[in-house]
């Protein structure tokens, strides 16, 4: 017997067939397989409907079909959450992997990026201007969800944020409003938009500001297990001197051998290229490298870099903690990360918010930290078929909770799992009980859930407001 749930997507998938082209509205198949394949192999889930949108108007007929049929809804961009929310076991899944169409006004340094474009479809449209964006460190993300939930990227000390050249967003709600949100038009939920992630709606196009920046010099230094102690108490001195123009991503790797390995990843994207060399040499001094290498490097270079490290279709878990500095504490639960790795191919990276990103006021977008600190990304991964998966999740939820005494109360949201529950309550600071009245105001059905949201804004008024730590 077919279940109702089934019989109401199958009366759905219907409805959409007789106002979208039969081939894009799928529940089956290679397509639908296809659909389904998203960058962390582990998720499973199995949508009832997935509809293939082409542009803005069929977006709407979903989004209005999904509630007519009162079906869960989920919108698929990069596909490359971890956590899988561009799923729903059961319901109607909007993707927007063939919107990806990206253009370049190179006189006004502008991009207009639909809905499905990766990190990379914008990288290389403004390098074929001359021009950078601002996107995260692997080509792979989607631009929309990265920037909504945030972006930190190779060159945040310079350029900010991903959501701070953001300049306006195309975007549907809830009701089917099609909406055009910027500083002018709908400035509530444009605020909400720059850091609350896609909770509010759909979104099907935006505009983003591009720069002049000289070819990033950058390239990988790795220090031997030995040296971890010196290297990291090194960096703990100078990450806090770090200009805008250096931006540094760190951490652990497993070795070549049986050791792991300290990892730089160093960026500089400044005017001066004999500054930027001195930036890097006083990076490898830290210690005796096994490997430093360097070179001008273009952005859509270094992000087809990281994906090569980071291919779809392992099986991945992250747990991230944010810091405000690299301390003695800090510095003994990484070490620990390398010591007990369980899996050949996870890692332990390290992400700082510093520069240009710090100077903008935390109130100014949704997003909850502006003040200097890094994330430190616990990254598990696996292939299918390893049994000894739970090891791997274990060891990155026992470093995640080794750091806790450390860490900020919440971190990037983008990175969070739907259980994080305590992080999420104090995520956005100051900014929570903000968000929550525009997502009660914009989308009061709650028919969109992307990156997690608090229940309720953080308690004030026992011991210490650990939301104030934020501000």
């Amino acid at each position: 017997m077919t279940a109702p749930k089934d019989r109401r997507c199958h009366r759905l998938a219907e409805s959409l067939r007789r106002t979208i082209s039969a081939d894009r509205v799928v529940t089956a198949g290679p397509a639908y397989d296809a659909g389904r394949r998203l960058w962390n192999g582990a998720v499973s889930r199995r949508p009832g409907v997935i509809v293939r949108c082409a542009d803005a108007a069929e977006v709407r007929t979903a989004v209005l079909a999904a509630r007519e049929f009162d079906v869960p809804l989920s919108v698929r961009g990069g596909g490359h959450d971890w956590g899988g929310r561009a799923l729903v076991d059961g319901g109607l899944t909007i993707d927007l992997s063939g919107m990806r169409r990206v253009s370049v006004d190179p006189f006004a340094r502008v991009a207009e990026v639909s809905g499905g474009a990766t990190s990379a479809d914008l990288a290389r449209a403004a390098h074929s201007f001359g021009l950078t964006a601002a996107t995260g460190t692997a080509g792979s993300v989607g631009m929309a969800g990265l920037t909504l939930g945030g972006g930190y990227g190779p060159l945040s000390g310079r350029l900010g944020l991903a959501l701070d050249s953001l300049l306006s967003v195309d975007v549907v709600l809830a009701d089917g409003s099609n909406l055009t949100v910027d500083e002018q038009r709908t400035p509530d939920l444009f605020w909400a938009l720059r850091g609350g992630g896609g909770n509010f709606g759909v979104v099907t196009s935006m505009r983003v500001r591009l720069h002049v920046v000289p070819t990033p010099l950058t390239g990988v230094v790795l220090f031997p297990w030995a040296q971890t102690a010196s290297v990291l108490a090194g960096l703990a001195e100078l990450v806090p001197e770090h200009p805008d123009d250096l931006t540094v991503q760190f951490g652990i790797l497993p070795g070549s051998t049986r050791e792991p390995v300290v990892f730089l990843v160093p960026t500089w994207s400044g005017d001066d290229a004999a500054a930027g060399e001195r930036a890097l040499q006083r990076l490898r001094s830290l210690g005796h490298p096994l490997v430093s290498r360097s070179a001008p490097t273009a952005l859509p270079d270094m992000l087809a870099a990281v994906d090569a490290q980071f291919p779809s279709g392992r099986h991945v878990e992250i747990r991230p903690r944010s810091v405000r500095r690299l301390t003695r504490g800090v510095r003994d639960v990484l070490t620990v990360a390398g010591s007990t790795l369980t899996s050949p191919l996870s890692t332990v990276s390290v992400h700082g918010l510093h520069g240009a990103a710090t100077r903008v006021p935390v109130r100014e977008t949704a997003f909850g930290n502006r003040d200097p600190h890094l994330v430190i990304q616990i990254v598990a991964v696996w292939e299918h078929g390893d049994a000894r998966a739970s090891d791997h999740r274990a060891w990155a939820s026992n470093l995640a909770c080794a750091l806790e005494d450390e860490a900020l109360p919440g971190s990037y949201p983008n990175l969070l799992g739907s259980d994080e529950v305590a992080q999420i309550t104090y995520a956005y600071g100051p900014n929570a009980e903000r968000l929550l009245a525009l997502k009660r105001r914009f989308d009061p059905d709650r028919v969109f859930r992307a990156i997690p949201l608090p229940v309720q804004p953080a308690a004030r008024g026992y011991g210490v407001d650990r939301t104030a730590l934020l501000t």
